[in-house]
């Protein structure tokens, strides 16, 4: 099992070693205003991003790209996308427009800047939260399905599936004694998401926001406001929409039917994608963990997820794949 990584003098730095406080507050002032010192880091692990305190105005959001995940295509794809649905007064949270560009250069990273914005997590509990965030949904798919992606990846069984399945296994994360258990159940539930996927057909794919959970929503006296568009891509809108669903059966078909009494005031809702559920669940649950192991030499991963690589971790996974390829073989929610 690849738990070890080269400790000491040897020990290659990862890039973000260099971010320092400086270099942030450095970065924003070269696009022409000036922190007040203030700098606040915030909870991102993917990429690095903080408040900074701003002398002529309220504080900035700054992100921080990981080096070598995105192009600057791909990155600028997702800042338009954004500032369009801003134009249209809908609740996402775009970034600034400096100097007629979003995306800034310094020292090796790039870089964007958002305006504050607060709140708190969404009650998805709640029929008339969800019916809300419904409306919104159906109106951020009815413009993504104008135009596609020409940059961003495509979420189907390649990209999040049997690619990371082949990175976990060539790469030796999974522990000996458990490898071929592992390899088993995997191969089982990538049968299984084909198969759900033949079910749903041929379904259109859309710019969607791609991990639309509820930690990406900030919820006001307002409404909500859609946040981290990082992983936004190509696929079915049921990908923006399984997140909002938890518990027993019947309550995920309640809530189901709320967020769908919204969503289609603004968006057709296609009801063979409802196949497609689960798979979607199991598809994400194979990225996770090796989007964990390609971060690995990154010291906040394994300083915030010390339970990662463990042999307890990789048990726990294969009984959670096994519970997926059984669900993903039941007949899919119901909806109306």
């Amino acid at each position: 099992m690849n738990t070890d990584l080269p400790q000491g003098a040897d020990a290659p730095q990862h890039p973000f070693a260099a971010l320092l406080p400086d270099t942030v507050i450095t970065a924003v002032e070269q696009l022409g205003s000036y922190s007040d010192g203030r700098l606040l880091a915030l909870n991102s692990y993917e990429n690095r991003v903080y408040q900074v305190g701003m002398e002529d105005g309220p504080p900035l959001i700054a992100k921080f790209y990981r080096p070598q995940r995105w192009t600057d295509d791909a990155i600028r794809e997702e800042h338009a996308f954004t500032q369009t649905l801003a134009q249209q007064e809908i609740p996402v949270v775009a970034p600034l427009e400096i100097h007629g560009e979003t995306l800034h250069h310094f020292e090796g990273f790039r870089f964007a800047l958002f305006p504050r914005r607060g709140g708190r997590a969404p009650e998805l509990q709640d029929p008339d939260t969800l019916n809300w965030l419904g409306r919104f949904l159906g109106r951020i798919h009815a413009h993504g399905a104008t135009q596609p992606y020409q940059h961003r990846l495509t979420l189907d069984i390649d990209t999040y599936g049997r690619t990371p399945v082949d990175y976990l296994w060539t790469n030796d994360f999974i522990p000996s004694d458990l490898r071929d258990a592992w390899r088993t159940i995997v191969d089982l539930a990538l049968d299984g998401i084909a198969r759900a996927y033949e079910r749903a057909g041929d379904v259109k794919l859309l710019r969607a926001h791609g991990d639309c959970h509820g930690g990406n929503v900030l919820w006001t006296d307002a409404g909500p406001h859609f946040v981290d568009f990082d992983d936004t891509c190509m696929a079915p809108a049921m990908q923006d929409l399984w997140m909002l669903l938890s518990g027993t059966r019947a309550e995920m078909t309640g809530q189901l039917d709320e967020v769908l009494s919204g969503y289609e005031d603004f968006a057709d809702f296609n009801p063979r994608e409802l196949h497609l559920t689960e798979a979607l669940r199991t598809l994400r649950l194979l990225h996770y963990s090796a989007w964990l192991a390609r971060r690995w030499d990154d010291p906040a991963f394994p300083a915030a997820f010390p339970w990662f690589n463990t042999q307890r971790y990789w048990q726990d996974r294969i009984l959670e794949l096994r519970e997926q390829v059984a669900l993903m073989d039941e007949p899919p929610l119901t909806w109306r």
